[in-house]
C-alpha cells in the first residue's frame, strides 16, 4: 500500500486565518500596516506556518 502525503491540517488554518487578517490590516493605499509591530508577528507565524506545510508535504512517504 501507498501512504498517501497530506497537509497538516492546524498549521493550513492558522495560515489561512493569518494571512486574511494581514490582508486586513493593510492599507493599499499608503503601502503601509496599521500596526506594525503586530503585523510583524503575524508575518512571523504566517511563514513558519507555511514552511511547516510545505516541508511535511515534500517528506517523501515512509514504506
Amino acid at each position: 500500500m501507498k501512504n498517501k502525503r497530506t497537509v497538516n491540517f492546524i498549521f493550513l488554518i492558522i495560515a489561512i486565518i493569518l494571512g486574511s487578517t494581514l490582508i486586513k490590516q493593510f492599507d493599499f493605499e499608503t503601502l503601509k500596516f496599521e500596526h506594525t509591530g503586530l503585523a510583524i508577528v503575524y508575518i512571523v507565524v504566517f511563514l513558519f506556518s507555511i514552511f511547516i506545510i510545505v516541508k511535511d508535504y515534500k517528506k517523501s512517504p515512509e514504506k
